[in-house]
């Protein structure tokens, strides 16, 4: 990964360096409590101090990373209580963003979600299934025209993968969340927002309950 030296390979660096943490912390290489020093992150993926700042700040804004008076930055922890609120700030968010985007939906979404579903089935592995949930869901979401909502959401999700694993709430593998998505994708043809809305409520609320089991 070359120095920067103009704005544009500064972005680019920094776009870099946010993928390539982001991927060792929802893969567990980089496990929750490690320090993140930036001089060391610099000399590893060869760049200088500045795009890895950049993408500490960003990885902060999705939950991945939090920094600490004395530590510094570190790979983020929340306990259940924190996360148990997270999801219901993703209840308000997507419920919203699916309402909107429910009357502007197109064949094309249903079929690009039904795509996403299809993979989701022929893969067998976990952290692949995290991915296309999230991308299930923007899906859904994304006809309602609202870039900072998606991306809101799109950052609470990520930030909140990594937890969600590290407290083994995914005890259902994929074959329960695939059949509640099967039925708020048929609301959603169906375009019967109400019953939409409450299914992705129940499937959201799920998650809390698995988590309150642990």
């Amino acid at each position: 990964m070359a120095a920067d030296s103009t704005n544009g390979e500064l972005v680019l660096s920094a776009d870099s360096v946010t993928t390539a943490l982001r991927d060792m912390i929802l893969t567990g290489s980089l496990g929750i409590g490690v320090q993140l020093r930036q001089e060391a992150l610099a000399k590893r993926f060869g760049v200088s101090r500045i795009p890895v700042r950049e993408a500490l700040k960003r990885l902060q804004a999705e939950g991945l990373v939090q920094h600490t008076p004395h530590q510094g930055s570190i790979v983020a922890s929340q306990s259940i209580p924190e996360l148990l609120e997270t999801l219901d700030i993703r209840i308000g968010l997507e419920t919203r963003a699916l309402k909107l985007a429910i009357p502007l939906m197109k064949a094309s979404d249903h079929k690009a979600a039904r795509e996403i579903m299809a993979r989701y089935d022929a893969s067998d592995s976990p952290l692949e299934w995290t991915e296309l949930n999230l991308e299930f869901h923007l899906c859904l979401y994304r006809p309602c025209g609202r870039p900072r909502l998606l991306k809101m959401i799109e950052e609470i999700v990520r930030g909140i993968g990594i937890h969600l694993r590290a407290q083994q709430s995914y005890k259902a593998g994929r074959k329960s969340p695939q059949s509640e998505h099967r039925e708020i994708l048929k609301a959603c043809v169906a375009r019967d927002v109400p019953l939409a809305i409450e299914l992705l409520e129940k499937h959201i609320e799920h998650t809390q309950s698995a988590l309150q089991d642990d």
